[in-house]
């Protein structure tokens, strides 16, 4: 006789999947982008899932992003998306950055330094904290 798996078993299977299939959503979001965005994408998709393990990859109007429970944390945008001079990486309202009464959501990119992947992979921890 087959074993019955139980809901929880079936619910992890389930968001595994879902994970599996967001991150090959976001890796072929970010193979069609140009030289330097992708290199860039390429390391803040490891700098976040290395920050972040919970956060499940998707993609999110067809840019990488990340969420929990459904919900997108955090995202990158490049910059030939939409013509612009620079690609973001950004946070939407249920990330947790609340600092007084104003604080930055978006930060442009141009390139990425040492100092710059250590301070995303700060606030994408502080994000889901």
């Amino acid at each position: 006789m087959a074993r019955k798996f139980t809901a929880e078993e079936k619910a992890a299977a389930k968001a595994a999947l879902k994970d599996a299939e967001g991150e090959q959503a976001v890796l072929e979001a970010i193979a069609k982008m140009a030289d330097a965005d992708r290199t860039m994408a390429e390391r803040i998709h490891a700098i976040v899932r290395k920050a972040a393990p919970e956060l499940v990859p998707r993609t999110w109007y067809g840019m990488p992003a990340y969420s929990k429970d459904d919900k997108v944390i955090c995202f990158f945008k490049d910059a030939g998306k939409f013509k612009e001079r620079y690609s973001t990486f950004g946070f939407n309202d249920k990330a947790n950055l609340d600092d007084g009464s104003m604080w930055p959501t978006t930060y442009a990119l141009t390139r990425l330094t040492k100092a710059d992947e250590k301070k995303i992979a700060d606030l994408v921890k502080q994000a889901v904290a």
